[in-house]
């Protein structure tokens, strides 16, 4: 399957990440397959939920499995992903009639504990580790190296650019964001806007495409755009602040966890001043953004389990490089769009409508 060795390109890419700040990565919508990925939108979902009957028919080699989860920090959209995948090992363990311990953890958004974790994983000689986000998937494969120890990444959003391809101990499940749907959206919404905000960190090597993605799309229509970045709570709350005041119609944030991180500090802001915050995932919604297109974090945690099991059982000869989540679900805040007055029915033609209200986990 995969033989390159990647480990000196993983340092170098961790450096340059770490020399801008702190980071992580995490949706798509409607975005192509690609030849490392599965050859239709179903059984990228699908497989996430094979039956039980067919689960048992397959007998487990072992009697108990061990798995490490390493959330890189703690946030909604990687809580959703930590809780999907145990829930999903521990049913498969009763499907088969075997122990399946799982350990979530978190890195704080800091390399030097992601480490410490993923370390610790391997010592203990888990079956499998699953990290969550591009820096603990990296930290996690350098780890793993010397022991090949399979890694089963979740929510990596260019596990090429992460240098995560190629390895044969290393696949996983991407939320690649389709951004020019998004792009769609913003207009079809408001097709007067004249001026939209980009709002991300400069830390997060997942938001890097698809804001490039963003500005081509506004040139191409014409449309002006300004830009803010931040690495902190506070910084988020400031460049949302700059924002508003630069009367821009509409913000844009990609899968960035700095600013998911920090959604609750400001989506009353924003939608008080009338400004619609367009984002990368389902969980920058619930916790009061406008409104989204991408994956399911629940079926993406489901599907990353599922593969984490097969690798732990039957080995990763069989396992692609990733797997790329389908998407087409549009997310909308009902009490965000009733505080910005703001028409959300054109989406209904656009999708699969999914509305939801802010909550704050």
């Amino acid at each position: 399957m995969k033989n390159t060795n990647r480990s000196r390109k993983l340092l170098a890419v961790i450096g340059v990440i770490l020399s801008l700040a702190l980071v992580l990565g995490l949706a798509s919508c409607g975005g192509a397959k690609t030849d490392e990925t599965t050859t239709a939108a179903d059984e990228a979902g699908t497989q996430a939920s094979e039956t039980d009957e067919t689960q048992a028919a397959e007998p487990a080699a072992k009697d108990s499995y061990k798995f490490a989860v390493i959330k890189q920090l703690d946030h909604a959209s990687l809580d959703e992903i930590a809780n999907a995948v145990k829930a999903r090992l521990e049913a498969i363990g009763a499907e088969r009639g075997v122990t399946v311990e799982v350990e979530i953890t978190s890195g704080q958004n800091d390399q030097t504990v992601l480490k410490q974790l993923a370390d610790q994983a391997v010592a203990d000689k888990v079956d499998a580790i699953i990290p969550i986000a591009t820096m603990a998937a990296q930290v996690t494969a350098l780890a793993a190296e010397e022991t090949k120890t399979p890694v089963i990444f979740a929510a990596v959003s260019d596990p090429e650019a992460a240098e995560l391809t190629g390895i044969d101990y290393v696949t996983g499940t991407s939320d690649a964001l389709n951004t020019a749907f998004i792009m769609d959206m913003m207009l079809a919404q408001n097709p007067d806007a004249d001026k939209v905000g980009l709002l991300y960190s400069l830390s997060e090597t997942n938001s890097a495409k698809p804001i490039q993605e963003a500005k081509d799309y506004l040139d191409g229509k014409g449309i002006a755009y300004t830009e803010q970045t931040a690495n902190t709570n506070d910084e988020v709350v400031a460049a949302a602040t700059a924002l508003i005041a630069e009367n821009v119609d509409a913000i844009f944030t990609p899968t960035d966890n700095v600013i998911m991180a920090a959604e609750l500090a400001i989506y009353e802001d924003l939608a008080g001043a009338g400004v619609p915050h367009y984002t990368g995932a389902d969980s920058f919604v619930r916790n009061g953004a406008f409104a989204t297109c991408g994956v399911n974090y629940t079926d993406l945690g489901t599907r990353t389990a599922d593969l984490a099991f097969e690798a732990a059982n039957d080995g990763m000869a069989a396992l692609e490089d990733y797997y790329l989540m389908d998407g087409g679900i549009i997310t909308v805040n009902t009490e965000t769009a009733a505080a910005l007055n703001a028409d959300y029915s054109m989406f209904g033609d656009m999708g699969q409508l999914v509305e939801v209200q802010t909550s704050e986990d």
